[in-house]
């Protein structure tokens, strides 16, 4: 799948700035993944991000800078949309089994195709609402890129959620009230800062677990 040498380029760039591994191999995923969203982009209006050198830093490195707080085997990222943060994710970590879930059907058929052209066989894309989700084992990590307020997420998501596992909510700056909620309501709720090469604005993500 062709890409542009300048995209790979700013990748590398990126990587250079993480403490992750990442093979050669997995880099041309990443980026092929880019093209097959930009290509998606002009016709199902994925993501609201247009110019794919922007998508390598708002859509991977963002990504990819939550991978060294990800904790088990199995994880669930819910409200994946085009399969942010979960397909980088899913690409850097092939140990892993990953759940790509999402309530709108146009966004998983193209996480399914992604997934089928980039020879993911660690990820499953499930067209669901996560209040419906029943899954047979817990997941170990869930991640999200805040989609909705702190207290809602949590609590669409309760379920799925133990005193072993934790939700990761991406987020640009710590929203305190809702953070207030959620510690208010008896759960343990953890800022990371995040450094996230070649993007601009601050960015963390916010750790949430039910205390034991």
């Amino acid at each position: 799948m062709a890409f542009e040498s300048s995209w790979l380029q700013r990748l590398q760039q990126g990587l250079g700035q993480m403490t992750l591994q990442v093979t050669e191999e997995q880099q041309q995923q990443l980026c092929e993944y880019i093209a097959l969203l930009d290509r998606w982009n002009k016709t199902y209006n994925l993501t609201a991000v247009r110019d794919p050198l922007e998508m390598v830093s708002k859509h991977l490195l963002d990504s990819l800078a939550i991978s060294p707080y990800l904790v088990g085997e199995r994880i669930l990222d819910m409200a994946t949309g085009a399969g942010i943060p979960g397909t980088p994710l899913a690409i850097i970590n092939p140990q892993r089994s990953f759940t790509l879930l999402d309530s709108s059907s146009k966004k998983i058929r193209f996480v399914r195709q992604a997934t089928m052209e980039l020879g993911l066989k660690n990820v499953e894309a499930i067209h669901s609402r996560i209040e419906q989700l029943q899954p047979d084992v817990p997941y170990n990590s869930i991640t999200a890129r805040a989609f909705t307020a702190l207290p809602n997420m949590v609590k669409l998501a309760g379920h799925l959620l133990n005193s072993e596992n934790r939700l990761l909510a991406m987020k640009a700056i710590p929203p305190t009230e809702e953070i207030k909620q959620l510690t208010d309501s008896g759960y343990q709720v953890d800022i990371i800062d995040l450094t996230v090469p070649l993007l601009e604005g601050e960015r963390c993500l916010v750790a949430i677990q039910k205390s034991p």
